[in-house]
């Protein structure tokens, strides 16, 4: 009888033991973002030495540049055209081929033989989709700049209403405003790094994944207007030299962040449990640096059209990158 009391208990006690078991088996959550930094600087995947010779100018032509000026085509380049299925079909870039953003990677994967153009509408998005190249193993992935505002006139409409190009155009809209200021720099935060967690413990896969992420969830910019009208509900970052920052001018309260980096933690500036804003002289820069950012965890957007919305004719009187306007090369429809 005692034996079969000693058994009766002993069998009672096995489920709690096997649950006790497996909680001490049982993978405890990690910070994959630790994981996904470690693997980004061994890969030399920071941001200073992706945002490299990123451009192609459609100034250029055959003689001293990329464009060939019979043809008005990039022969070099396989070039993919982000925008619209609609506006594509409406006018393209001969030889381009349409191509969903959410797209990009994959559509490259058969598209190997040369380096990849990205075209958008001007400039922008295109900047998200090359830096999605650039960090899945498309290391010369590059922008058209300007985006197709700077290849035809028929499609400068963006760049013209967004910047001070033409006569009557809104580019200025900062001039003579209290919140675009000439202080100094405050000085910058020392935030903690981003949390998020991943089903993998393999910084390749998570690199993937994150990348696969931010494409899915689309490209959108902050109106300049917005953040002019009320810049301390923002965190703004401002993404040129701090001499320019003086120079030109600034959204009041925004630091001055021209270089955005993991080497040095720079990046931890960037406060991970807010919406940060990022600008440059036209938006295209940012856009890549917001990617870049929002792959790591944090939650960025880009400013549209940077500085050309806000003071273009002080941007050009300093020769900043402003928008020249369209070269006129040719579009085709087939």
């Amino acid at each position: 009888m005692r034996k079969l009391i000693n058994l009766a208990i002993l069998l009672a006690f096995v489920p709690v033991l096997m649950m006790t078991s497996c909680k001490k088996d049982a993978p405890e959550a990690v910070n994959a973002y630790l994981t996904l930094k470690t693997y980004m600087v061994s890969k030399t995947l920071d941001l200073p030495d992706l945002a490299k010779t990123w451009i192609v100018d459609p100034k250029s032509t055959a003689m001293g540049g990329p464009i060939d000026s019979l043809t008005s085509t990039l022969p070099a380049y396989n070039v993919f055209d982000i925008r619209s299925a609609t506006d594509y079909a409406a006018g393209h870039i001969k030889n381009a081929v349409n191509v969903v953003l959410k797209d990009v990677v994959t559509t490259a994967a058969n598209y190997t033989d040369k380096p990849i153009c990205v075209v958008c509408y001007t400039g922008q998005t295109a900047g998200q989709a090359v830096m999605a190249l650039r960090l899945s193993g498309f290391p010369n992935a590059v922008v058209l700049k300007w985006g197709m505002a700077g290849w035809n006139a028929a499609c400068k409409g963006a760049w013209v209403s967004n910047s001070g190009a033409e006569v009557g155009a809104n580019g200025n809209i900062a001039a003579g405003s209290p919140n675009w200021v000439t202080t100094e720099a405050p000085a910058n935060g020392a935030f903690v790094e981003p949390v998020w967690t991943s089903t993998s413990t393999d910084g390749a896969t998570i690199l993937k994944e994150r990348v696969q992420a931010v494409l899915d969830a689309g490209f959108s910019t902050q109106a300049a207007a917005d953040v002019l009208a009320n810049p301390a509900t923002f965190q703004i970052m401002n993404y040129w030299s701090a001499a320019d920052y003086l120079a030109l001018g600034h959204f009041a309260g925004a630091f001055d962040l021209p270089v955005i980096s993991l080497a040095g933690d720079m990046v931890k500036a960037i406060d991970p449990s807010k919406q940060a804003l990022v600008y440059c002289y036209t938006g295209q820069t940012s856009s890549i640096a917001t990617f870049w950012l929002n792959v790591l965890g944090y939650n960025t957007k880009s400013i549209g059209f940077g500085a050309n919305k806000l003071i273009f004719d002080g941007l050009k009187s300093a020769k900043k990158p402003v928008y020249p306007g369209a070269k006129n090369w040719a579009l085709v429809t087939n």
